[in-house]
């Protein structure tokens, strides 16, 4: 792993943030599971890290990546039920990602990358809660 892709080893300061733990974690699943299924992450990067971001922050906070796409009445139930924790059983089912994050080639928001860096996530999400 070259230095533009390690994380550094704290926490993140902000609490609206996942830590680097998750953020890493999330990051390397979404780059092994793009590739393994043939998906490319969304056009626009700053989709993937958002939502890359939110999945890290509700495996800190749920303990599970459970889809950040969504609105749940009680999330400690969906993370339960396990519909919704990604990979969703619609995408793993039918490659249907409501996220944007794991895109067929032919999906009009499909880009052509299966890899995001650490920085280019924090780069986003910094920008965000700042």
């Amino acid at each position: 792993m070259n230095s533009d892709t390690q994380p550094n080893q704290s926490a993140s300061p902000k609490a609206a943030q996942s830590t680097d733990k998750s953020l890493e974690a999330m990051r390397h699943f979404s780059i092994t599971y793009a590739k393994r299924t043939g998906t490319y992450f969304c056009v626009d990067p700053g989709v993937t890290a958002v939502v890359i971001e939110g999945l890290a922050k509700h495996k800190d906070d749920l303990g599970s990546p459970l889809c950040p796409c969504r609105h749940y009445e009680d999330k400690a139930a969906e993370v339960e039920a396990a519909y919704w924790n990604c990979p969703c059983v619609p995408m793993r089912e039918r490659k249907e990602c409501h996220c944007l994050l794991f895109l067929t080639p032919d999906h009009d928001f499909a880009g052509d990358q299966q890899d995001i860096t650490f920085d280019e996530i924090r780069t986003v999400t910094n920008q965000q809660h700042s």
